[in-house]
């Protein structure tokens, strides 16, 4: 799987799914500052997952129409980078067939595949 990691998720969620053999891109290393139409499209081009903290993109998805090759949103009360390995490592172990394509959020206890 192809990942394109947000800056708001951070880098050290980007590192733990690189060491986890995932096809990582990180926005924090590689476009610090792009604004979200930029990550979006640039994850879209290269086929990629995005993962993002930023609920923006939930707009981005649904009111403007843009196209996506699949998003993970996560909407944690606890944004600690730990959090969001585990809460991801459980997606990854639960739904890996169930993620390109789709709008999902995600928050500690659920796991919710929006409809578009």
């Amino acid at each position: 799987m192809r990942f394109l990691v947000d800056e708001s998720t951070g880098p050290r969620v980007a590192e733990w799914l690189t060491d986890q053999g995932y096809d990582v891109v990180s926005i924090y290393h590689s476009a610090r500052g792009a604004d979200d139409d930029h990550v979006l499209q640039m994850a879209n081009e290269e086929d990629r997952i995005l993962i993002t903290n930023d609920r923006d993109f939930g707009e981005k998805v649904y009111r403007e129409h843009k196209p996506h090759r699949g998003t993970i949103l996560l909407r944690l009360a606890d944004e600690r980078a730990q959090v969001k390995i585990e809460v991801l490592k459980s997606l990854l172990e639960n739904y890996p067939d169930r993620l390109a394509g789709q709008f999902i959020v995600v928050t500690e206890t659920r796991v919710r595949f929006a409809k578009e």
